[in-house]
């Protein structure tokens, strides 16, 4: 993988795992309500969860896009649409809602089985896989993809509990969490360039 591929892949990465989603919410969530430590099992669950949900679907993705260029294309496209509307949704979102009584940590192995009905990580998972995958040799480039993701998300995901232990009154202002959303989809945005 060159030099700059792995950049844009880097970027993309660490974007999409930063930007607000499901996983990202419930460990701010997490972060408020019992701390950074005790959130520490739900965090590792995500990342072995999502790196794992990648192989997988990586190595029997790739076999279908070899026997069927065209479809690449097209799920490129689509995924590039999904990222885009979710790049809105991230833009318009006017509340965290965090409110839980009651608040139970996720456990590693629920995080883990969580990641395979998050729409954003099956989104970022496929897009991730036929933007930067093409002209490598698929296994590689899977292990490399997932990789990548696991190292990303782990800034991202201690940004999110501190976040839920630190910003948590900041947030609540609106004027505060409309510029931060607008922020964060504005990057989504903008890794999407590098894989142009």
């Amino acid at each position: 993988m060159e030099y700059s591929h792995l950049l844009a892949l880097s970027t993309f990465a660490l974007i999409g795992s930063i930007t607000p989603g499901p996983n990202n919410i419930m460990l701010m969530t997490s972060g408020a309500n019992i701390g950074f430590y005790r959130t520490i099992p739900h965090m590792l669950g995500i990342l072995f969860g999502f790196s794992f949900m990648i192989i997988l679907v990586g190595l029997g993705l790739m076999q279908i896009l070899t026997s069927y260029p065209t479809l690449q294309s097209t799920l490129q496209g689509l995924c590039l649409a999904y990222l885009l509307y979710l790049a809105y949704k991230i833009a318009t979102s006017n509340n965290l809602d965090n409110n839980q009584p009651h608040y139970k940590p996720m456990s590693l192995l629920s995080a883990a089985g969580f990641q395979w009905i998050n729409p954003k990580g099956w989104s970022l998972a496929l897009s991730a896989l036929t933007l930067y995958s093409s002209g490598m040799n698929s296994h590689y480039a899977v292990y490399i993809i997932a990789a990548v993701f696991f190292v990303a998300y782990i800034p991202s995901a201690c940004l999110w509990v501190f976040a839920g232990q630190k910003m948590q009154k900041m947030l609540s202002d609106p004027k505060n969490l409309k510029g931060f959303n607008y922020s964060m989809a504005s990057l989504l945005v903008l890794s999407l360039f590098f894989s142009i």
